[in-house]
């Protein structure tokens, strides 16, 4: 059983949750959501995620991020211990990831090798850019691509002319959650582009990569949505499974 905690609303997470929940039914998993308002104390909040995590029926426990600003995610993702954290965000189990000695990978960076893999695309010796240093994309995709022999870049939103360094980019992935912030003019011809950025807009999922600039000069584009979202979200669950197994 897959417990997923939800808190308050955001449209973006609404959606995956749905994904999430069709997924589990699908192939045989209980789908359990835990949804609190986002005016519920932290203190309660944390003793109700105790409990989902104490419950021996759930297999496995997601927090769904964003939270609100409010709520600063550690404190709940760290009350996952690595025998339930499918997400693999908790300290422990980002500290065994980047070490080496998880079983299992963070589903963002498992859709990727896949995908790689899949298209028989090789890493060692590339040049990749990562458009934001978040803990669901950046950072653990960071550490997996250096350990693939990759030259990796991560640029933020302190970072100064980006086009410069997208430009020299041959693969070139975003998860900065900004609609349209890569342009075709910022990358250069034959690149490989993975878009997993996602913002709700004008009554749609939208990604960081502008699609028609862009899709004239890859070689490659996994696009949002569609692209790799569907991809982790299989990820996910055979994270579930491989921790029960």
């Amino acid at each position: 059983r897959l417990a997923v905690v939800s808190l308050g609303k955001d449209k973006v997470s609404e959606v995956y949750l749905k994904i999430k929940e069709r997924t589990a039914k699908k192939i045989g998993v209980v789908f359990k959501l835990y949804h609190f308002e986002k005016n519920i104390d932290k203190k309660k909040l944390s003793q109700e995620i105790r409990k989902i995590v104490a419950n021996k029926r759930n297999s496995g426990v997601i927090i769904q991020l964003p939270l609100p600003k409010k709520f600063p995610a550690d404190d709940f993702l760290n009350l996952i211990p690595f025998n339930k954290d499918v997400d693999l965000l908790s300290f422990e189990s980002l500290g065994k990831f980047y070490q080496g000695i998880s079983e299992i990978l963070p589903p963002t960076v498992s859709a990727v090798s896949k995908l790689f893999r899949e298209y028989r695309i090789n890493l060692k010796g590339k040049n990749i850019v990562l458009l934001g240093s978040g803990r669901l994309v950046g950072k653990p995709l960071a550490v997996y691509f250096i350990n693939q022999g990759a030259t990796v870049l991560v640029l933020n939103k302190e970072t100064k002319k980006v086009s410069d360094f997208t430009k020299k980019a041959d693969i070139l992935i975003s998860g900065t959650g900004q609609p349209g912030l890569v342009k075709g003019r910022m990358i250069k011809k034959g690149a490989i582009v993975i878009d997993v950025g996602t913002k709700w807009l004008n009554g749609k999922i939208k990604g960081d990569v502008d699609l028609k600039s862009v899709a004239k000069k890859v070689s490659f584009l996994a696009p949002v949505p569609g692209g790799l979202g569907p991809l982790t979200v299989a990820c996910l669950f055979e994270n579930l499974i491989k921790l029960n197994l």
